[in-house]
C-alpha cells in the first residue's frame, strides 16, 4: 500500500468537469427519492407511511440531496472512475469470454456494456429488463469502467494490438496469489455512493454478459461516505492510517503523463487510457492491532491520528529523511514505509491510487478476512508499479502485516466519444 492514494470524496464528490448535477426542480429522470433527506436523512408521511416514502401517491415528490443527485459523465477523454472521486461502495469483476466466444461477440458486449453504462451512469434504467434495485435513486456518482486484460487478446485474434506494458507483472516475494481470483479477459470497474445504485450496476452488467462471456471474479468493496467527516480528508484504511497524502492530483503539471497514455502513444488505440493493477490486499489485523500505536506509526512514517509526517509538521508537510533524534536515529525508520514509496526515492514512479477496503467475514478463528482492494492507475505499470512494489518488497516494514493474495493488469482504453463504445478503436479500428 504506498503512500498515495485519492483523498476522500468531497460533497459534491466530484468537480464540475466530471460531474452534472441534475436541477433539484426538474429531478433525475424516472429516478426520484420520494422522502427528504435533510438532517436526518429520512422524512415521515401520515402514521403507518413507510420511512422514506410519500404517505400518497398524489403527495409531490420531494428533490433528491446533492448525494443521490451528484452524476459523472460516460462519455469523454477519459474513462470515469478513475480520477473521479472515491465512492462510498465498489465492486470490481472479471469476465472470461465464453468458448466459442471471439472478436464479433465481444463487439456486441462492450457495445451493450457501453450503452448500459451510459444510460445508468445517468439514472436511467436498463434498456432491457431493469432489475429496479435502483429505480428510487439517483446517479448517486455511479461509475462504470471497462478494462482489457493480457488473455483477452489472443482470445479475439487481436495479438498483434496488445500493448506490451500489459506484459505479466513479474513475480514479488509478498505475493500469495489465488489464479482463480488473479486476472482475466474484461475487468469492470464500479462505485457509486449508493449501496443499491452500485449492485445494480453490477447486476445489470452480468446480465449483459449473456452468453458471450462467464465471471471469473468479483470483490466487493467500500469507503467513508462523502459528508461522513465534519470536514473532507484523506481516507483511512482499515489499519486506521490515513492513507493518500501523495497521491497525484490532477493540477500537477505532469500528472497527465504520468497517469494516462499520449494521445500519440502506443499503440493507438490505447490513447488517452491508463493500465490499472488490481491486487487483493489482506490486512493481517489481529497482529496490527498488538503494535503500540508509537510501533504503528514507526511502521508507516507518519502519525497516526493526522497523517503528518514523523519529521514534524501536518500532514501535507514534506517529510525530512534525514532528520534524527537527540540519540541520531532517523525519525522517520529507514524501512518505514512512506519513506520508501515516496517517488523521490523511486526514480519518480509515481501511480494513482483509487482503492476500496473489503471485509469477507470472519474465520472459525475470529480472523477477520479483511484489507484493501488495491487499484492504482499509470501510464506505465513498468514505470509506475512494478519499480515501487520491487523496493517495498527488499524491505518494507508494513510487509509483515500485508498479504498480497491476487493481482490482475488490465489496459483501460480512453473515453468513448458520443455514439461511440468503449473499445471500438480496438475492436474496429
Amino acid at each position: 500500500m504506498a503512500d498515495q492514494s485519492i483523498p476522500e470524496a468531497r460533497t459534491p464528490a466530484t468537480t464540475p468537469a466530471q460531474t452534472e448535477a441534475a436541477p433539484a426542480a426538474e429531478g433525475v429522470s424516472r429516478r426520484r427519492l420520494l422522502g427528504t433527506a435533510g438532517a436526518t436523512g429520512l422524512v415521515l408521511g401520515t402514521a403507518g407511511a413507510a420511512v422514506g416514502y410519500a404517505s400518497a401517491p398524489t403527495e409531490a415528490a420531494a428533490p433528491l440531496t446533492s448525494l443521490g443527485t451528484d452524476r459523472a459523465m460516460f462519455h469523454g477523454k477519459h474513462q470515469p472512475g478513475i480520477t473521479h472521486g472515491l465512492q462510498a461502495r465498489g465492486h470490481l469483476v472479471a469476465f472470461d469470454l465464453t468458448a466459442g466466444a471471439g472478436r464479433k461477440e465481444a463487439v456486441a458486449l462492450l457495445r451493450r456494456w457501453s450503452e448500459t453504462a451510459r444510460r445508468l451512469m445517468t439514472g436511467e434504467p436498463s434498456a432491457h429488463d431493469d432489475t429496479d434495485v435502483a429505480r428510487d435513486a439517483g446517479p448517486s456518482s455511479l461509475t462504470i469502467t471497462f478494462g482489457f486484460g493480457h488473455s483477452f487478446f489472443g482470445r479475439t485474434g487481436l495479438e498483434k494490438q496488445r500493448p506490451t506494458a500489459l506484459d505479466p507483472l513479474p513475480d514479488f516475494s509478498s505475493d500469495h496469489l489465488d489464479k482463480k481470483r488473479s486476472n482475466g479477459d474484461l475487468w469492470v470497474q464500479i462505485g457509486a455512493n449508493d449501496a443499491l445504485v452500485a449492485f445494480h450496476a453490477l447486476r445489470a452488467i452480468q446480465k449483459n454478459a449473456g452468453s458471450a462471456a462467464r465471471v471469473r471474479w468479483q470483490m466487493n468493496g467500500f469507503n467513508r461516505s462523502p459528508g461522513a467527516t465534519a470536514h473532507p480528508m484523506t481516507a483511512r484504511n482499515l489499519m486506521g492510517q490515513i492513507d493518500g497524502t501523495r497521491n497525484p492530483k490532477p493540477s500537477e503539471p505532469d500528472f497527465d503523463q504520468r497517469i494516462f497514455v499520449p494521445e500519440k502513444g502506443e499503440p493507438a488505440w490505447m490513447a488517452n487510457g491508463s493500465y490499472a493493477v488490481v491486487r487483493r490486499i489482506r490486512m493481517l489485523l489481529d497482529d496490527w492491532e498488538k503494535l503500540s500505536v508509537k510501533a504503528q506509526e514507526d511502521v508507516i512514517g507518519r502519525r497516526k491520528s493526522d497523517g503528518a509526517p514523523l519529521s514534524g509538521g501536518t500532514e501535507t508537510t514534506a517529510m525530512d529523511l534525514e532528520k534524527t533524534d537527540a540519540k541520531g536515529n532517523l525519525v522517520v525508520p529507514i524501512n518505514a514505509h512512506a519513506r520508501i514509496t515516496r517517488p523521490d526515492q523511486n526514480g519518480g514512479a509515481a501511480m494513482l491510487r483509487r482503492p476500496f477496503s473489503f471485509h469477507d467475514g470472519i474465520d472459525q478463528d475470529g480472523v477477520p478476512d479483511a484489507g484493501l482492494l488495491f487499484i492504482c492507475w499509470q501510464a506505465d505499470p513498468l514505470r509506475g508499479f512494478v519499480p515501487v512494489q520491487r523496493k517495498l518488497d527488499r524491505g518494507d516494514a508494513l510487509s509483515q502485516f500485508i498479504r498480497h493474495e491476487s493481482s490482475g493488469l488490465f489496459a483501460v482504453p480512453g473515453g468513448a466519444a458520443e455514439g461511440e463504445y468503449v473499445g471500438q478503436k480496438l475492436l474496429e479500428g
